[in-house]
């Protein structure tokens, strides 16, 4: 069931809501930043810097498949998602500048632009009689490219005080596990599982953030099958990971990051800009990027949109892009780790943008197939992709 992971998400964020506004809250909040579990990480710590480097590897897996593979392989086939990917972070960003220029919320600038996949597909599925069922390949491609985008910032933006030796012995890891892959043709995955944590160690006390160990790990994991062998290490390690991160992962993140205090002390009149600039960054500079940058890219010639499509059916694929959710939540956790009241406020906007999309996206897909505005699937065959889905 596609859809089930987006309502395990809803159903951890409500319960993480719920808990933090009842008497147990303080209980709550001191088990999920107080109580060290392992050395000095306690249980937020845990999800945030080593179980959202699992995500990221499983993500970094996903991008890898579909760039030698699928949807990505070939420009032809990439050009249309990676063009709306581009106007649905430009654009949101800019947006988000022009909100924030000369405070300092604009450290947020990597909170709007982000998709959440397994929210965004599974409000798709459970719409899915009101979308064209091609563009859910589209939006996939979409995400898919969005969450390489946001990789890149954490790493470039978000990084502070890095310790140049730790980081030379991370690089010389990936070195390695490059070595297993190229020239020693190693295939089991415990061996790079085993140096990947090592460098997620070195990665994280470098400065730079954890989660990027699991992209790198991601492109050293082979590719390509061995003789005897229908998967490949990557695709084998990739359907282990994906329940993984759908069913445990992710429903945990929403659950430590949206524990908000809705009845504590939040200055909404001096954190306005950053509320104005997630929340319309999210819900309008999204599918305003997306639409903007294919309609001109395509007017010029440089793509072409899905066969069969409408601009209309696009339209209404693009709204569910500002479904920021458990990214965006988690570069405000990067952004305004200093400040927690901000991080709040921030949760709340990015909570907000994600209500208003979905509602969006539910009033235009019902006006649009009651007026059949957006299925012109509907009078033509439908041909199933013959892409592989993708399994975030």
């Amino acid at each position: 069931m596609r859809c089930f992971p987006g309502l395990l998400l809803i159903s951890a964020t409500l319960l993480s809501l719920l808990l933090a506004n009842s008497p147990l809250g303080n209980f709550y909040h001191h088990l999920l930043s107080d109580v060290d579990i392992f050395g000095n990480f306690n249980l937020h710590m845990i999800v945030n810097d080593f179980l959202m480097a699992i995500f990221f590897l499983a993500v970094g897996l996903e991008i890898k498949h579909e760039v030698l593979h699928g949807h990505l392989c070939s420009f032809k086939k990439a050009s249309f998602p990676i063009i709306a990917a581009l106007g649905g972070v430009i654009v949101p960003a800019i947006i988000f500048t022009l909100f924030n220029l000369g405070t300092p919320f604009v450290r947020g600038i990597g909170v709007p632009i982000s998709t959440d996949i397994a929210f965004a597909v599974g409000i798709f599925m459970l719409l899915k009689n009101k979308f064209d069922p091609s563009l859910k390949i589209f939006l996939l491609s979409l995400a898919v490219v969005d969450d390489l985008i946001s990789i890149l910032v954490i790493g470039v933006l978000y990084s502070s005080d890095i310790n140049f030796t730790y980081l030379m012995i991370a690089f010389i890891l990936v070195g390695l596990l490059a070595l297993m892959n190229k020239r020693y043709k190693v295939n089991h995955i415990a061996p790079y599982l085993a140096v990947g944590l090592v460098m997620w160690l070195f990665i994280y006390f470098s400065g730079v953030h954890a989660t990027i160990s699991g992209v790198l790990l991601a492109l050293t994991i082979p590719s390509e099958a061995i003789q005897g062998q229908r998967e490949s290490t990557a695709d084998r390690l990739e359907h282990v990971l994906s329940p993984i991160c759908n069913l445990f992962i992710l429903p945990l993140f929403a659950l430590v990051n949206t524990a908000i205090v809705l009845s504590g002390a939040m200055d909404f009149k001096s954190t306005s800009t950053l509320v104005l600039g997630t929340v319309v960054g999210l819900a309008v500079g999204k599918p305003l990027g997306i639409m903007l940058f294919t309609t001109v890219a395509t007017k010029l010639g440089l793509t072409e949109k899905p066969e069969g499509a409408t601009w209309g059916s696009i339209f209404s694929v693009s709204l569910l892009a500002g479904i920021g959710f458990t990214m965006s939540i988690f570069v405000s956790e990067i952004a305004f780790s200093s400040t927690p009241t901000v991080i709040n406020v921030a949760k709340i906007s990015i909570l907000a943008a994600s209500l208003i999309s979905v509602s969006v996206t539910y009033m235009y897909a019902t006006v649009a197939n009651k007026f059949n505005l957006s299925a012109a699937y509907k009078h033509k065959a439908y041909t199933k992709p013959t892409y592989k889905n993708l399994h975030l």
